[in-house]
């Protein structure tokens, strides 16, 4: 049940005492014998609050010099592009960071404003892309996270986010200096480096701007108080677009914001409630689109049917763009996550294509995305990355900039809202009914439910469907709990890797009611996994 407050604008006792989470990230130490205070590297780095020991200046320091040690290891001598958005730790954490690298002599390229995390990508992209010495990336960032919290995630060369079996021995290092204070500092020395400009002007490669200018359409772009702020003005002015920045306030309260579903102020442009004041104007754009913190994702709203679902536009977007795409690869691969809905499956389908289903997570995409073998990847999340118009990768993290755009191009070329083209999809291959269920679980929990095995579902049927198919893995990577299908639906449940919660998806073709019934059972067997 959502929070009486929820889609309220946020009060004053809603909002953080800013003095305090940034006096706690310097005076509070975590103990290295403490496991709540650990490093610990999700499906998007190290994430974590200053006010309870789990994202201070000790974790950064180690961080920052644990990843050093492994591009030392790895041969990775190029220069480091650095990134922060503006949640209030992360100026101090991106100060941390860079005294570090300063101490083991990397060469730093960054800009003391906010960068969004597709922009890091991309420059990472553009200077690998010549050859040479080979650079990488940090951004300190969590994301949609709320106000109190902060983040930090490691790029390598490829330009996404950096795989498991990298992250692993990073915070395993990282845990380490936690323990033995042996981390170099230095005086910061980062070169400037303008990622706006360069990824303002390679936009151009990935979106069709003349088609949307030409419509005139009337936009409107919501940074939610993030690092895309000084971005959407600028793309407006350089395209001759019909734009508006709905808000340019940047407060590290964000006090601006609404109130989420739970009460929490939270950047996420998923929700409707966290967008709600962008989904109370929207009769007053042909599209409004809003971003996280670090801009990696979008949040699309149309006049007839305000805050789309995810998986609506995720659909609408591999629809649109296998049609207007000509230049990408014949055989080209679509990628979802298998916690997406069953209509992406039919879309591709359509078109012929192969789809490639992944666990949750964008660096399951990373490779196959540079390579050019995913021509384009999408989370339930909100994430999404596609090839520019010749097939090359732009951006190997997700973009939400660019799914934004997109949805304008949409609207631009097609004269449709993306929604209205999603009920056009819907009645081509079927409706389904989709929904997620999130509860709070601590460390222990979490590690019980990413451990989830086929063997504990003993039922045989799933809302009086026969059971037909138990999954652990997704494109041979294990997904950190469990996926179980029948013809008509299918959950999946997982702990989160960036929150104090787990999280189960449901999907049904049948009903609402239907749906219902399988998260109810999808529940019971949690519980019972959760119980021993």
């Amino acid at each position: 049940m959502a929070h009486l407050r929820a889609g309220q604008p946020a009060q004053e006792s809603d909002l953080i005492n800013l003095q305090e989470v940034l006096d706690a990230y310097s005076t509070l130490v975590p103990s290295s014998t403490n496991p709540d205070q650990a490093v610990i590297f999700g499906t998007s780095g190290h994430r974590g609050s200053s006010l309870n020991t789990t994202f201070n200046e000790a974790h950064i320091a180690a961080i920052t010099q644990a990843v050093v040690d492994y591009r030392n290891s790895a041969g990775i001598t190029g220069p480091m592009y650095v990134g922060k958005d503006s949640h209030a730790l992360s100026e101090p954490a991106y100060g941390t960071a860079l005294e570090v690298l300063a101490g083991n002599g990397v060469r730093v390229l960054a800009d003391d404003g906010l960068t969004p995390t597709p922009a890091v990508s991309h420059a990472i992209l553009v200077h690998n892309a010549s050859g040479g010495e080979q650079a990488d990336g940090l951004i300190i960032t969590p994301s949609h996270n709320p106000p109190t919290d902060g983040g930090i995630k490691y790029n390598p060369p490829h330009g996404g986010p950096a795989e498991s079996e990298i992250t692993g021995p990073i915070a395993a290092r990282a845990n380490e200096l936690l323990a033995s204070g042996q981390i170099k500092r230095g005086e910061p020395n980062a070169q400037p480096f303008d990622f706006r400009e360069l990824y303002i002007a390679d936009l151009a490669e990935v979106i069709d701007f003349k088609a949307i200018a030409d419509s005139g359409i009337s936009i409107g772009a919501d940074p939610l108080g993030g690092a895309s702020v000084h971005y959407w003005g600028e793309i407006a002015r350089r395209y001759d677009l019909n734009l508006e920045v709905v808000n340019e306030s940047v407060d590290p309260r964000f006090g601006f914001m609404t109130l989420d579903k739970d009460g929490k102020i939270r950047m996420d442009c998923s929700s409707a409630h966290a967008m709600a004041s962008l989904v109370a104007n929207r009769e007053k754009y042909d599209i409004a689109t809003g971003n996280d913190a670090d801009a990696d994702r979008h949040g699309i709203v149309t006049p007839d049917a305000g805050l789309m679902n995810p998986n609506h536009f995720l659909a609408v977007a591999i629809d649109y763009l296998l049609t207007h795409r000509p230049q990408w690869p014949a055989d080209a691969q679509i990628g979802k996550t298998l916690v997406s809905s069953v209509l992406i499956d039919k879309v591709v389908a359509s078109h012929g294509r192969v789809l490639r289903e992944v666990p949750v997570g964008f660096k399951y995409f990373v490779e196959p995305l540079a390579s050019g073998r995913v021509a384009f990847c999408g989370e339930e999340s909100a994430g999404a990355s596609f090839l520019d118009f010749s097939g090359k990768a732009f951006s190997t993290d997700k973009d939400g900039l660019m799914l934004a755009l997109l949805a304008s191009e949409i609207r631009a070329v097609t004269g449709k809202s993306p929604s209205q083209l999603h009920a056009e999809l819907v009645e081509r291959h079927g409706p389904s009914f989709y929904d997620r269920f999130d509860a709070p679980a601590n460390r222990e929990q979490k590690a019980i439910l990413g451990k989830l095995d086929p063997s504990m579902v003993t039922a045989t049927e799933l809302a009086s469907d026969p059971i037909t198919a138990k999954a652990t893995q997704a494109a041979g990577f294990p997904i950190g709990g469990l996926k179980v299908s029948s013809e008509h639906a299918w959950f999946a449940a997982r702990p989160s890797g960036t929150e104090d919660i787990y999280k189960i998806y449901a999907e049904s073709t049948k009903s609402p009611e239907h749906l219902q019934q399988v998260l109810a059972e999808a529940r019971v067997i949690v519980d019972a996994a959760l119980a021993g």
